[in-house]
């Protein structure tokens, strides 16, 4: 390390020349110096090589400083001290290679960096080989619909189920980003049944021209097309069909009950709970699915209630995050007292009523959104409503 101890002498006369052109000199001799030995320096010539060049990257233009960021962005032994400061970087010209490349930032570094700086940061982020959820969470909670779209390209980002939710839901106004999205190899089929449900019917043949398995399903009308692709998605889901076999064998043998529906709903697991919740009520597995991912509670509580199942149930399937209700102990309460008011006969009729609307020919057009408010009838009012 002697000729980066002889550097640090001339870097202390060029500061004291005031000098940009010896602080620039010197600073491209360091980084020469400390590339040429990148895989073989000690944490003590690491830590060297930061504290001499964190002074110069105070004192040099953002040229200079977006060239070392260049040179450094893609070791696995930068400088970090010197590597965090070039990515909280306000200039993005700065940032951007270290935030897109750098191994040495950590996902704490990441995060805070999404919450603090430009949009440009965020978007240069998104383009990293990989991403975990907690900084796809940060992205999402921070970033603008560019962001949104960027990081739902990238097949090395990792969403956690919040942040599923938070893409699906954009997408239903940005028809770009319900392409990426649909097409994630990643996207839970809860969400893809959602995107599906809650996007525009130009966004739905949009997904549906993007992907051609499904153009022999493709009918006259956008809600047939969802519910199509639905059954094609299911029936293609191993998850699904593992799930769909077990649950089947233990209801045929006189194994299954309530209990394990609750369990399925408490753990918060789609799959089991919308086949459970069918096999016990003997319902077509399309309205499960869509009571299950219905913001509105009206149609979960009439199947929990013509399955025969308790208010402990009908709780735990409320409180699902697939939904993203987000209800509130009032909400809560509320549907509660609803279901506790339902009768079985009523809840009966209305999913008899459903299904005779399904298999008619010349039926009206069933609404494709899931409030379905031609089924609604069936539910009594809720305390304090008026005119229901």
């Amino acid at each position: 390390m002697s000729e980066v101890r002889s550097l640090i002498q001339e870097l202390e006369d060029a500061m004291a020349a005031g000098s940009p052109a010896m602080r620039l000199n010197t600073l491209t001799r360091i980084t020469d110096l400390f590339l040429s030995g990148s895989g073989q320096h000690s944490d003590e010539h690491l830590a060297l090589f930061d504290d001499v060049l964190l002074v110069l990257i105070e004192t040099i233009e953002v040229n200079a400083r977006a060239q070392l960021a260049s040179r450094l962005a893609r070791l696995s032994d930068s400088p970090p001290k010197v590597t965090r400061t070039l990515a909280f970087d306000p200039a993005i010209a700065v940032a951007a290679p270290i935030l897109m490349h750098s191994e040495r930032l950590s996902d704490r570094d990441l995060i805070e960096n999404a919450g603090t700086m430009s949009q440009a940061h965020l978007r240069a982020m998104t383009q990293r080989r990989s991403l975990s959820e907690p900084v796809t969470d940060a992205l999402l909670a921070h970033g603008d619909d560019r962001v949104f779209q960027l990081v739902a390209q990238n097949a090395g980002a990792r969403f956690s189920e919040d942040g599923f939710g938070k893409l699906v839901g954009r997408a239903a106004q940005d028809e770009s980003l319900a392409r990426y999205v649909g097409s994630r190899h990643d996207l839970p089929r809860h969400h893809f049944l959602k995107l599906l449900e809650t996007a525009s019917a130009a966004v739905r043949e949009r997904l549906i021209a993007a992907n051609p398995k499904f153009a022999d399903v493709i009918q006259t009308t956008v809600a047939d097309v969802a519910s199509a692709i639905s059954d094609e998605v299911r029936s293609t889901s191993r998850e699904h069909n593992r799930a769909m076999t077990r649950i089947k064998r233990l209801h045929r043998t006189g194994q299954f009950n309530e209990a394990e529906l609750h369990a399925y709903a408490s753990a918060n697991d789609f799959e089991r709970a919308a086949i459970a919740l069918a096999a016990l009520g003997e319902f077509p597995m399309d309205i499960v699915e869509r009571a299950m991912i219905d913001k509105s509670t009206d149609l979960i509580l009439v199947l929990v209630r013509a399955a025969k199942c308790c208010r402990a149930t009908a709780r735990a399937l409320l409180t699902m995050r697939v939904a993203d209700r987000r209800l509130s102990p009032m909400d809560i309460a509320s549907a509660l007292a609803q279901f506790e008011r339902l009768q079985l006969s009523t809840a009966r009729s209305a999913i008899e009523f459903y299904q005779l609307r399904r298999q008619s020919d010349d039926k009206p057009h069933v609404p494709a959104d899931l409030s379905l408010e031609w089924y609604a009838e069936a539910l009594p009012p809720r305390p304090g409503a008026i005119g229901r």
